[in-house]
């Protein structure tokens, strides 16, 4: 089944029924559908077919999800940027993905300016070609390929890879959300993140592929979500634990903006025990499903409202219909309550809960796969009764704020600075973010640079969220007799100061 065909059946069955809504923007079924085959009309008139990139360079909106479907429609597979990186980071994407068309709403024509990668559209010329054209059903497809969406995350070396995802990976996940979360197509779901992101498309989908209807959220802020919460009367919200720690900021208990909200789904970073107390205790008839997922392989793990404290370290028992297994580095399976490398499988790559592969990079594809087991890079043990535990990042990956962000990608741009002789960043605890950018920078003989210096010659060469929060000056770094630098040493160092200097 292809995404924008099971759009179309869904507009047959419940025509009238609202599909997304964004600020005062509405589309039924009905309209989001003929909406959809004008794009993909006009786009097969552009040239694009089965397989082409097409990059949205677009905030959150209806007319994103118009966009989307209708290249899902004609066979094409769509590219989400990340509209806080960099116009340097969006080139590098672009050069990597070679869409054949790059859609761009006026406000961030400045990201496509230095590399497109191909031929340029803004938005409201789309809009004004649209209107003349005539409807048309979207087209018969090939099974295969069934490629229809590029998801970019940065890998260990601060390049970034494009993760494959597949029609049937978001159509499935879907379903394994509506089955584990008791999902009815009366649902009103809130699309708290960016569309750039796996967990805003999985949102997406779970109120398409039920009839129900999603209310996304142009940006986030806690003033617009509340008032999401009480005017469209959601009853699903999918956020991350930043989002969570500052609408406790606002809220107050049995808070009767949030009376219609049912059910929470939490990922994106570990979800503290202390923050999902609060959350409880403030909304106490809502049900709180935490899971671990990435880009690559959605819904690992899921920890159900019954688990939430009498397991609070575990990020839940495996998803169903996925397994799951702990690898030694020889690659045997570890005992049960011994770490191992997380490995998980469903079925073949991309054709459920596990991403195809990585975008014409088949070295990494393969170092990523075992068989049919995707290595997730994370260490983890499982316990007699199959609850997982997360307990280091293997890949130094920080989440802050719900953000991914590699290490070796901030170090990389530290680096660069004339007065840095060496230098390493780690992830600490941030009381609203999760963790926060910490760098540890040995300056150079004779070098004197003061901390702020560094954040923003980082910020110019990184989005700004992966920029280093605190800045921490030491004579040399901490390293193995093999050369490699002690992180959690750092981390050690790092916690053990009460006022940091940034």
């Amino acid at each position: 089944m292809k995404a924008a065909q099971y759009l179309a059946d869904v507009a047959r069955v419940r025509p009238e029924h609202e599909a997304v809504v964004c600020g005062t923007r509405r589309r039924t079924y009905r309209e989001l559908a003929r909406r959809a085959e004008h794009v993909c009309t006009y786009l097969r008139s552009r040239g694009c077919g089965v397989g082409d990139r097409v990059a949205l360079v677009v905030e959150n909106s209806v007319e994103w999800v118009e966009l989307f479907f209708g290249i899902l429609g004609c066979g094409a597979v769509a590219v989400p940027i990340n509209l806080r990186l960099t116009g340097a980071e969006v080139a590098a994407i672009l050069a990597d993905a070679q869409p054949q068309l790059v859609v761009c709403d006026e406000r961030h024509t400045g990201l496509v300016d230095a590399a497109a990668g191909g031929a340029v559209l803004l938005l409201a010329d789309l809009e004004r070609a649209l209107d003349a054209v005539e409807s048309a059903a979207f087209p018969a497809l090939p099974s295969m390929p069934d490629d229809c969406l590029i998801l970019y995350t940065s890998g260990t070396s601060g390049a970034p890879k494009g993760a494959v995802i597949t029609h049937a990976n978001v159509i499935f996940i879907a379903f394994q959300h509506a089955l584990e979360w008791s999902l009815r197509e009366d649902e009103r779901i809130l699309v708290t993140t960016a569309f750039a992101h796996r967990v805003a498309i999985a949102r997406l989908f779970n109120a398409v592929t039920l009839g129900a209807t999603a209310v996304i959220l142009a940006h986030f802020d806690v003033d617009t979500a509340l008032a999401a919460f009480e005017d469209e009367r959601i009853t699903v919200a999918g956020i991350v634990p930043t989002i969570a720690r500052l609408l406790l900021t606002r809220i107050v208990p049995n808070d009767p903006r949030c009376a219609s909200l049912r059910t929470i789904a939490a990922t994106g970073e570990a979800f503290p025990v202390a923050l999902k107390r609060s959350l409880l205790e403030t909304l106490p008839h809502v049900r709180l499903f935490s899971f671990l997922a990435m880009t690559e392989a959605a819904g690992m793990g899921t920890l159900r409202p019954e688990h939430q404290f009498s397991h609070p370290g575990s990020v839940g028992r495996p998803t169903l219909g996925v397994e799951v297994c702990l690898l030694a580095p020889n690659g045997s399976v570890v005992p049960t309550g011994e770490v191992g490398e997380i490995a998980v499988r469903c079925g073949e790559p991309g054709r459920m809960a596990v991403m195809r592969g990585y975008f014409n990079r088949p070295d990494e594809t393969a170092a990523a796969f075992r068989g049919d087991w995707f290595l997730t890079g994370d260490l983890g043990r499982q316990d007699e009764e199959g609850f997982l535990y997360v307990v280091d990042r293997a890949k130094d990956m920080i989440v802050t704020g719900g953000y991914n962000v590699y290490s070796r990608e901030v170090e990389d741009a530290l680096q660069l600075h004339p007065a840095v002789s060496d230098v390493a960043v780690v992830g600490v605890p941030d009381d609203i973010f999760g963790e926060a950018v910490a760098a540890f920078v040995v300056l150079a003989p004779s070098a004197v640079v003061d901390a702020d210096v560094l954040i923003a010659h980082a910020r110019e060469r990184i989005a700004s969220y992966k920029k280093p929060k605190h800045v921490y000056f030491v004579p040399t770094l901490p390293r193995n007799q093999q050369g490699k630098v002690l992180k959690r040493v750092l981390r050690e160092q790092a916690s053990a100061v009460r006022d940091p200097p940034h």
